[in-house]
């Protein structure tokens, strides 16, 4: 029994202070999962499905499916949106379901501000029969399955060559399984900020650099940095720091004005860097824009 608590006590301190939330590389086209007040933003009907595989080659190593759709439903440009993500590391899978509401003030001609709202839970679930220990416990065996509701709020400023954003996705602190909780799991409140910014270097090429901060009590700041380039509004290429962690490769292609491509490769520059293969994302994002433009009236760069 001493032995499986040690276990769960590693695999707890992982989820915890590792990486509790799911993690992005793309994160500038995939606002909406941490931040409430993006849904709408982007003046269409959109729908964003991705896929995310990291440290290939490590036994129980995090892997992420996510889809979410949002759009405008009132001509003043209020947004309602809903995002499924599934996360799966080692023997457990968390599943999030989110519905996101988002009211948009126009503050002058070319800026707006988005406060937004969500409500949800999450589907925590161990499969403890995962786990390779000795003198297993038959108390911990098979599997163990946990419901918690959350909620959380957003702000996003903008115009079409800018924005900032502050989020608190989850600010309801939640501890899981009372009984073993110092062992297994507790979920604390992600604070992000994020940022980015559209310059023209000429006629053709635009330089989009961008930034995302995440703090959460008990780990270090993590920071992602992201720099990329955008030639004649279809194929992007770029690339990406995370502070301390790891350096990616993007890129992304517009196939039609309604679908947009795109991925990214990481390699960790850690200690675990030795032990994996990098790590892969992928997504694709479709818009429903009126067959009557060729493009939106304001082309939106995240």
């Amino acid at each position: 029994m001493k032995r499986i608590i040690i276990v769960l006590g590693l695999l707890g301190s992982f989820l915890t202070y590792g990486q509790q939330e799911s993690q992005y590389t793309q994160y500038m086209y995939n606002t909406m999962t941490v931040n409430p007040a993006y849904a709408g933003t982007r003046g269409a009907l959109n729908i964003f499905g991705l896929y995310r595989s990291q440290w290939v080659g490590l036994e129980g190593a995090p892997k992420t499916a996510q889809l979410s759709v949002h759009s405008p439903i009132s001509p003043q440009g209020h947004g309602l949106g809903l995002s499924v993500i599934n996360d799966e590391i080692g023997p457990s899978r968390d599943t999030y379901v989110n519905a996101s509401f988002s009211y948009k003030l126009q503050l002058d001609h070319w800026t707006w501000l988005n406060l937004g709202i969500m409500a949800g839970g999450s589907f925590l679930e161990v499969n403890y029969d995962k786990l390779n220990v000795h003198d297993p416990d038959p108390e911990l065996s098979g599997r163990l399955s946990r419901f918690s509701p959350n909620i959380g709020a957003g702000a996003y400023l903008h115009s079409d060559r800018w924005y900032v954003g502050l989020s608190v996705p989850a600010l309801l602190e939640t501890r899981f399984y009372d009984d073993i909780q110092q062992s297994v799991a507790r979920e604390k409140m992600h604070f992000y900020l994020m940022g980015g910014y559209v310059f023209d270097l000429d006629y053709q090429w635009k330089f989009k650099p961008a930034a995302l901060v995440k703090a959460v009590s008990g780990a270090p700041l993590a920071v992602d940095l992201s720099a990329n380039f955008l030639y004649n509004e279809i194929l992007t290429l770029g690339a990406g720091y995370r502070w301390d962690a790891g350096v990616s490769a993007l890129a992304g292609f517009q196939v039609s004005n309604n679908l947009m491509v795109g991925y990214a490769y990481d390699f960790d520059t850690s200690r675990l860097g030795n032990y994996n293969s990098g790590t892969h994302e992928i997504f694709l994002r479709f818009e429903f824009i009126s067959s009557g433009r060729n493009r939106m009236r304001s082309p939106r760069f995240f």
